[in-house]
């Protein structure tokens, strides 16, 4: 059974910093992409950063280049998204997943879901 468990979201000001965390257990966690998406109220699920099996390539959404960083550690099978300069429209449940690539991630190809961790910033 594949779980994919997310941490480190919670209330933070516009301008700080959050780094979330994705435990992917059950698969071969080396094998595939993994990546986060967002879906704030009343808005549609969005890709926000995608990284590739053995980390060579990243890709991000334009609204989070040069703010946001996506890595990943294959001992530990754990993602994760570090969160700086935070605005108001960052707020939003934020997802993890895995799929085979960030290529076809990007298309919402995804294979497994975490249950989402909520991401607000707000003075």
């Amino acid at each position: 059974q594949v779980q994919l468990v997310e941490s480190g979201g919670g209330l933070v000001q516009p301008g700080g910093s959050l780094r979330l965390s994705c435990a992917v257990s059950g698969r071969t966690f080396r094998s595939y992409a993994m990546g986060w998406f967002r879906q704030a109220p009343g808005k549609e699920r969005e890709f926000v950063a995608g990284i590739s099996s053995l980390g060579a390539v990243t890709d991000y959404a334009d609204s989070v280049k040069g703010r946001f960083t996506i890595s990943r550690d294959n001992a530990k099978n754990t993602a994760h998204l570090q969160m700086n300069s935070l605005k108001s429209e960052d707020t939003a449940v934020y997802y993890c997943n895995t799929a085979s690539a960030v290529a076809t991630m990007k298309t919402g190809q995804v294979d497994y879901w975490g249950q989402g961790t909520q991401v607000t910033v707000s003075s």
